[in-house]
């Protein structure tokens, strides 16, 4: 579907493009007190012109008749911590949270992909032992990702919330023998989450507060939701020179027919689509046709977007700022341009902006 998409773009495809150097400690490793008081910078693409806001702002910045689309994935606490049969620590980060898989067995045993962190490396047959009375066998598995079969009591959804942790990106620190400097489990998740299946949050997301979400639908903002359970796969590093020789992860989706009849009548009516966050993004791009039209439905998507790529639903994009050399950068760059979206960075920086999955957002119109 990606590959009626492409267009020519000139000099964008090396990997050191999407370069940029960040002071560690613009990194952010809580939120702000008030979801909607963080910054929030807006790009204007026809002028190339930006300006500087706070979040709360964004009533001003749309629109009635606006169509704002989120991802309402919720974040499971999908790392558990436990220990081997002989004694050791380890560690297990679902990969394919149960709800996704066709079929599985959510009773008292089923099998699931897992990120495996141990001081040894597992082997056929090795048994892990967590909290709550949760057991997993290793089934198969190679470079860390293991197939474990889990063995348990009750429903496996209760057990996972009661005993295990949010699985937070690996660039915010933690120290587990002190008390967390904030609620991650409640800040690291949208208001408006509501289908378990994420093992990251969509953070663009993160900076609405329910009385915003309010204000904006009573004001003739639209607000639709999709689904795209955000994996472990996007904070894996893009690796090859030339980026268009990236295979990026495939996530699970849903895009309902309401969603999409909605989606279509704003087209229809040429009403503004707003994505909020690129995993939106990905979802509505890679269900349009060449019109702009969406289709409903379900499955995985695999859409890398990079620069040469021809939008053909979404009008603006809210977007937090992301990793150097990442896809997430590669799409907003497709999107503004990426001499444009760069220079923003590098303003960003000099004003102290708060980068990454806590930290400050950004709207492209």
């Amino acid at each position: 579907m990606a590959s009626c998409k492409r267009i020519a773009n000139k000099n964008m495809y090396s990997l050191t493009d999407y370069n940029y150097s960040l002071p560690e400690e613009l990194i952010a490793q809580v939120p702000v007190s008030s979801r909607d008081q963080s910054q929030l910078m807006v790009l204007e693409r026809k002028v190339q012109r930006t300006s500087h806001h706070v979040f709360e702002d964004i009533v001003q910045l749309l629109a009635p008749g606006d169509l704002l689309v989120v991802n309402n994935t919720r974040v499971v606490p999908a790392r558990l911590v436990g220990t081997r049969e002989t004694g050791g620590r380890v560690e297990a980060l679902l990969l394919s949270y149960p709800e996704q898989i066709p079929g599985a067995e959510r009773k008292n045993k089923l099998a699931c992909k897992c990120l495996v962190k141990s001081s040894k490396r597992p082997r056929k047959g090795s048994k892990f032992y967590f909290d709550g009375g949760l057991e997993a066998s290793v089934l198969d598995g190679t470079n860390s990702v293991y197939s474990l079969e889990f063995r348990f009591d009750g429903e496996f959804d209760t057990l996972i919330d009661q005993t295990g942790l949010i699985p937070l990106p690996p660039y915010v620190r933690r120290d587990e023998t002190n008390p967390p400097p904030c609620d991650d489990r409640q800040r690291y998740q949208t208001v408006y989450a509501a289908k378990n299946g994420a093992v990251a949050a969509p953070t663009a997301g993160l900076h609405f507060t329910s009385e915003l979400l309010n204000e904006l639908s009573a004001m003739g903002v639209e607000i639709v939701p999709i689904t795209l359970h955000v994996g472990y796969g996007t904070f894996l590093p893009v690796r090859a020179v030339d980026i268009r020789e990236h295979e990026i992860h495939a996530e699970a989706y849903e895009l309902t027919e309401e969603a999409a009849g909605a989606i279509n009548q704003a087209k229809d009516e040429e009403r503004r689509v707003v994505a909020v966050g690129t995993t939106t993004v990905r979802v509505l791009e890679f269900a349009a046709d060449t019109g702009g039209r969406v289709r409903a439905g379900s499955g995985e998507c695999d859409l890398f977007i990079y620069p040469g790529f021809q939008f053909s639903v979404i009008d603006a994009l809210m977007t937090n700022f992301h990793l150097p050399g990442s896809t997430l950068l590669m799409l907003v760059a497709a999107f503004a341009g990426r001499d444009f979206v760069i220079d923003a960075y590098e303003e960003a920086i000099r004003r102290r902006y708060r980068f990454y999955s806590y930290g400050d957002a950004m709207l492209i119109l």
